[in-house]
């Protein structure tokens, strides 16, 4: 329990519904902010300036972590994707608050290297994270032409459909959404809240042995890598069309 954010709270006549709006969050997060977890830098700034005290009386084991580091692009670097740690994964999933977006052509080893990735995915959207999972549509040329230069003899459109599969206990679950893109993908892309996890293409060679860049947004900054990545995913989200459920390419044929 949070004794130092309950007492300031309680001093000022601010409930968990007020902090929430200001900070813009859903009020389940402020409980377990009241329950000991930790905000994101930009929510301990709003909640202190709101409470009228400083972030070092309500959350003092937080004052190292936001030390400015001497550039925020990236906070580490993977020679591959394999060499990511899969409780770096977990941990960037389970903590967020806000939102999760994916970006993929199949993100096949996305639900293989975690079997239970759709509940904790409905999970999250039940406590107020707004989940986005963005694939290619196996139908589509962008995905032939991906196949092709990585030489996967036409198999890709059937490991998306596969891997689609796995997220069709997320359709109609409150929160969550999943479209189909029909764009050429230059970086696999993880965000969890301020953390993103770009996975960059480099041709002719499968996503998984290419290199990973862990950025993280960084209060002051702007256009960078963080957010040129997320403006990208917004804008191919914005193209993306629902998915029905279906794996079957139904489209008429040339």
């Amino acid at each position: 329990m949070n004794e130092q954010l309950r007492l300031a709270m309680a001093q000022r006549g601010v409930g968990p519904d007020a902090l929430a709006a200001a900070c813009a969050v859903d009020p389940k997060t402020v409980s377990r902010w009241l329950s000991g977890r930790i905000p994101h830098a930009r929510h301990r700034w709003t909640t202190a300036e709101l409470l009228a005290t400083s972030e070092s009386d309500i959350w003092p084991s937080s004052q190292r972590r936001t030390a400015p580091a001497p550039h925020p692009d990236p906070a580490a670097c993977f020679p591959n994707r394999a060499s990511v740690p899969r409780d770096l994964w977990l941990s960037l999933l389970k903590s967020a608050e806000q939102q999760i977006d994916v970006l993929v052509y199949s993100g096949t080893f996305f639900a293989q290297t975690n079997p239970h990735i759709a509940p904790m995915l409905a999970a999250s959207a039940r406590n107020g994270v707004a989940v986005r999972l963005c694939f290619a549509d196996p139908g589509d040329s962008a995905v032939a032409q991906r196949d092709r230069e990585e030489h996967l003899d036409g198999t890709l459109a059937a490991k998306i459909r596969a891997s689609l599969t796995y997220y069709r206990p997320l359709l109609g679950e409150p929160g969550c959404e999943i479209r189909l893109h029909n764009a050429t993908v230059y970086a696999s892309l993880f965000r969890y809240d301020d953390d993103l996890l770009a996975n960059p293409h480099v041709w002719g060679q499968p996503a998984s042995a290419n290199p990973l860049l862990h950025l993280r947004r960084q209060p002051g900054t702007e256009h960078s890598w963080f957010d040129q990545y997320t403006a990208s995913f917004e804008a191919l989200w914005a193209t993306g069309r629902p998915w029905d459920g279906t794996t079957t390419d139904k489209r008429p044929k040339e």
